[in-house]
């Protein structure tokens, strides 16, 4: 796909409903007591898998649009499942079926099976889980076994694998803690809370108990990290300005905006909501944009946003620097390798680090290149971004794996 640059972009749009919980709205309500209504859910090919494996397990759902209603099924059957791109289906799965009593096998597509898995299951075997891997990747196996609660320090924050074990403690006795070095996401936390878990959160440690899930209708509200692709366009066109309705503002997730105002971007936020998870509408306009420094402490709250990040920061004037995020080097791509090269292609000075990018804004991209997605959504996407503002644009190789996460990108950017 070409993507052509543009002179103005001034619109009122709605991102793409938020995928983390799309997957958990689906996933927590499948083996829940009773019947729930998922509305606005994200269907892209990630949440597609997860609905795929939890009808799998014996949960009854049906889709109509964006809604997804689901008959939630408390006891799984054995199941053999298929995750396709999504590491966070494998993940919270491989916690939540450790203590289920099922014999289950899941396995995914060929990025997946690249991806480690040991994080998870490596504190699940600690449980007493049941859990074999394929040298520390997927295929994974997993056969019935009775849990205990642990005290467990995760090594580094991840949302994913906190809420593997927070899932598993559902099913075990005892009390299992989770504490992390930075504060992720707390969806999972959240979700499970308006649920009727016996979770509480002190600070860095999550406890959770053994508990009966009670079904709970969700309505989802836009994915964050969708927003800032359409947020970024409004900031790297000169006539940019863009309204994003119904935004996800919880504050594990809203890093991206803490940057944007960082570097000088008007940000505006209204309608402000809050049913399970905040929301408002976003409202950006373009300026000239200031070089910034990431260090590791907000890395969490904005790991998706961070190759967008990396392109904003060559239409500032001066070095920016990211800092702390070795975590992308095991997303769908290793994102530090695939962000400099795509920014590289269309003219950009960046330097990659083992644990970031350091980045010499020029005020702008030429663009004119090639930009090879990798399979990666949000290589594809911020490709897109970083050349509608260029001077020649620039054309996109595996531009289709963008609805991974957001379907219907395209026809919004061209």
């Amino acid at each position: 796909m070409f993507i052509r640059p543009l002179k103005n972009f001034d619109r009122v749009l709605v991102a793409a409903a938020d995928k983390s919980i799309t997957h958990r709205a689906v996933m927590f309500n499948a083996f829940a007591r009773g019947e729930a209504v998922v509305e606005n859910a994200l269907l892209g090919g990630d949440c597609r898998s997860t609905i795929a494996c939890m009808r799998a397990l014996g949960a009854t759902i049906d889709v109509d649009g964006s809604t997804v209603r689901i008959k939630g099924a408390p006891g799984f059957c054995d199941a053999v499942l298929d995750a396709g791109n999504s590491g966070t289906t494998t993940r919270l799965l491989t916690g939540l079926l450790a203590g289920m009593n099922v014999t289950a096998s899941i396995d995914g597509d060929e990025s997946l099976r690249t991806r480690p898995m040991k994080r998870v299951t490596d504190p699940l075997s600690l449980m007493g889980a049941d859990v074999t891997t394929t040298g520390g990747k997927v295929p994974i196996l997993i056969r019935p076994a009775s849990l205990k609660g642990i005290d467990y320090v995760l090594p580094v924050a991840s949302a994913q694998v906190k809420s593997a074990l927070i899932l598993a403690g559902l099913h075990a006795d005892g009390v299992t803690r989770v504490t992390e070095p930075i504060k992720s996401r707390d969806h999972t936390e959240l979700m499970l809370r308006a649920m009727g878990a016996r979770i509480e959160t002190d600070g860095l440690t999550v406890s959770v108990k053994r508990s009966e899930l009670k079904s709970a209708d969700v309505r989802v509200p836009g994915d964050v990290s969708s927003a800032a692709f359409l947020l970024g366009a409004a900031a790297v066109v000169k006539g940019g300005r863009v309204t994003v309705k119904r935004v996800g503002l919880n504050g594990t997730r809203t890093g991206i905006l803490t940057v944007l105002r960082e570097m000088g971007a008007k940000i505006e936020i209204d309608n402000f909501g809050d049913e399970i998870e905040p929301y408002g509408d976003v409202t950006l306009s373009h300026t000239d944009l200031k070089p910034f420094t990431i260090e590791k402490e907000i890395v969490p709250s904005l790991i998706d946003e961070l190759p967008l990040l990396a392109a904003l920061a060559c239409y500032a004037d001066g070095v920016s620097v990211i800092k702390g995020a070795e975590e992308l080097r095991v997303k769908e791509s290793d994102r530090i390798t695939t962000t400099v090269e795509a920014l590289k292609n269309l003219g950009g000075d960046v330097e990659p680090t083992p644990d970031g990018m350091i980045i010499r804004g020029k005020g702008g991209l030429e663009g004119g290149g090639t930009v090879r997605a990798y399979g990666d959504h949000r290589i594809a996407m911020t490709a897109a971004i970083a050349a509608l503002g260029s001077e020649k644009g620039c054309e996109i190789e595996g531009a289709e794996t963008a609805a991974i996460s957001y379907p219907g990108f395209w026809e919004i950017i061209c």
